[in-house]
């Protein structure tokens, strides 16, 4: 059956990180997305384009060169019958060529136009260059992670690209989409990533302002501070997540280890998490990280092996929902979130740029002759 989505017609403009991610949101969630390459650019990764590029999976591809007044004409057509368009280029780019929101709103007058950025429309950095890091690096968020005697850790690129960027974004175009579908008129959705990343923080910024968190790192209950949430090192070199954060589940944890109670004290005092944590290390480093799992298999004391990739997709957990799947033979996650009556699926694996031109065009009233030489 068809995801959700089914029915919505969607423009990507191709390019790197967010934009991609949120589009593939979209398509695995049934809606039609149609990639726009940029007709004989070559990728900035070797990866893109080929069965490896998840992120530009389940969607057909059409290539045109937008300098071009013929082909510029194609993309506004397009555009006046979508219901949306994502594009991740700076400011101003989308307008230079003519494609801004204000002439694609006064020709589409419900479509919705998403732009993501790292900075956002408007402001003194909305023009700078910048990757993830830099706009974690602005929210305060990174300067709360990782051990107080070290610089703060180099994240996964998935706070700020793909969790504040890309599935903000996704969020954003169904909101404004069903918003248009009430009211017939599309708008602009804004979603840059310094916003979305400070916004994933958003109950960190309660906790301070009410006393609960203080400015130092890992000296708080989820940053590292707390024993009773945090990773620990195994004899055999892998890691245990143990995070038992309620009283009642801490106290399953210290009677698993034969711990004294009077001692590992859920409420002691922050200053005493330093040396209980160091207790900690050294007992689940005199076993293998199984060994530890096997022990706390069934109980509800919050302790769990920390998995690698291959780990991860094979676990019994994870292959019982079909958590990942394979593409033309590449693993990789499966859409989420599912749904019970319109089940999300991948339609196929990434097209290769311009693969579907004629077709598109022709399911979408135009004719195909227009991308002929």
């Amino acid at each position: 059956m068809p995801g959700p989505l089914s029915g919505l017609r969607i423009v990507e403009m191709v390019g790197l990180g967010p934009a991609p991610f949120a589009a593939m949101m979209l398509a695995d969630a049934g809606a039609e997305v149609i990639r726009v390459h940029q007709r004989g650019q070559r990728p900035e990764i070797p990866l893109m384009n080929t069965r490896f590029d998840v992120l530009a999976r389940g969607r057909r591809s059409i290539a045109l060169d937008l300098k071009a007044e013929r082909d510029l004409e194609v993309m506004r057509d397009l555009l006046a019958r979508a219901d949306g368009l994502i594009e991740g280029f700076r400011p101003g780019v989308m307008e230079r060529l003519g494609l801004g929101p204000e002439p694609c709103l006064a020709a589409n007058p419900r479509l919705v136009y998403g732009r993501m950025t790292g900075w956002g429309q408007e402001g003194p950095l909305k023009d700078a260059a910048g990757h993830d890091l830099n706009y974690l690096g602005a929210t305060g968020a990174l300067a709360a992670m990782g051990p107080a005697d070290a610089p703060p850790p180099v994240p996964l690129n998935l706070i700020a690209d793909f969790g504040g960027g890309g599935m903000l974004m996704a969020f954003g175009m169904v909101a404004a989409l069903l918003g248009a579908k009430t009211t017939g008129e599309g708008q602009v959705v804004d979603a840059a990533m310094t916003d979305g990343a400070a916004l994933l923080a958003a109950m960190f910024w309660g906790f301070r302002a009410g006393g609960l968190w203080g400015a130092a790192r890992q000296a708080n209950l989820l940053d590292g501070g707390a024993y009773f949430y945090g990773t620990y090192a195994c004899a055999d070199g892998k890691f245990l997540a143990v995070a038992p954060v309620e009283g009642k589940f801490h106290r399953i944890l210290i009677d698993t280890l034969g711990l004294d109670p009077a001692e590992f004290t859920h409420a002691a005092e922050p200053a005493a998490w330093g040396r209980l944590r160091a207790r900690l290390a050294a007992l689940f480093l005199t076993e293998p990280r199984d060994h530890w799992a096997r022990l706390f298999a069934g109980t509800d004391a919050c302790v769990s092996p920390i998995l690698d990739w291959d780990e991860a997709a094979a676990d019994p957990h994870a292959r019982t929902r079909g958590a990942f799947v394979s593409v033309d033979g590449v693993v990789q996650p499966a859409p989420a979130p599912r749904f019970s009556a319109t089940p999300s699926a991948i339609a196929s694996g990434p097209a290769a740029p311009g693969a579907h031109g004629r077709e598109i065009l022709a399911g979408w009233g135009l004719d195909p002759a227009r991308l002929d030489p």
